[in-house]
């Protein structure tokens, strides 16, 4: 068994001076990588975190401008609506008051038509009552002209005022 154990411990001989210099040049290896490697990566790593941070800080902040942006169209695109709304209701208006001075001012120049036409008419009656008039006195004086012509007794008298009565009402 000894030669068992001396196989053993060569072929698995622990050396303890190679063992510790690996452990010290793995310690020197872990200190300069910790200060000319981890340092600088760390610090990459925290500038790009605070990057990271930053954008999305700044990225909050563009939806908040965009929300409120979009808040406002909405208020604008409310008010725009009202406006509109006036603007039909006063047209709608304006088109009324339109249309009752259009109707009234045609019903005051068909009144102003009539008038005219009832005064034409009158002084057509007028003027048709003075050639009657003098008709009738042209008749009367060629009645009376006939009547002094000749006298004339009752009959004839009377047969010559229903004649005259008759050439009155046909120059009607």
């Amino acid at each position: 068994m000894l030669a068992f154990d001396f196989a053993l411990g060569a072929s698995t001989g622990l050396n303890t001076g190679d063992i510790i210099f690996q452990l010290v040049a793995f310690l020197i290896l872990l200190a300069l990588l910790s200060k000319y490697a981890f340092g600088p990566v760390m610090n990459m790593m925290k500038k790009r975190e605070e990057h990271i941070a930053n954008e999305i800080s700044s990225s909050e902040e563009r939806n908040r401008e965009a929300q409120k942006l979009i808040e406002e169209q909405t208020e604008l695109l409310k008010e725009a609506r009202k406006e509109a709304q006036t603007l039909v209701e006063n047209a709608k208006k304006l088109g009324e008051q339109q249309k009752e001075e259009i109707v009234q001012a045609a019903r005051s120049e068909a009144n102003r038509l009539k008038e005219g036409a009832l005064k034409e008419i009158e002084q057509q009656k007028e003027q048709a009552i003075a050639a009657l008039k003098e008709q009738v006195a042209s008749l009367s004086v060629l009645i009376a002209s006939k009547v002094i012509e000749k006298e004339l007794d009752e009959r004839e008298q009377e047969k010559l005022i229903n004649d005259y009565i008759n050439e009155v009402g046909e120059g009607r």
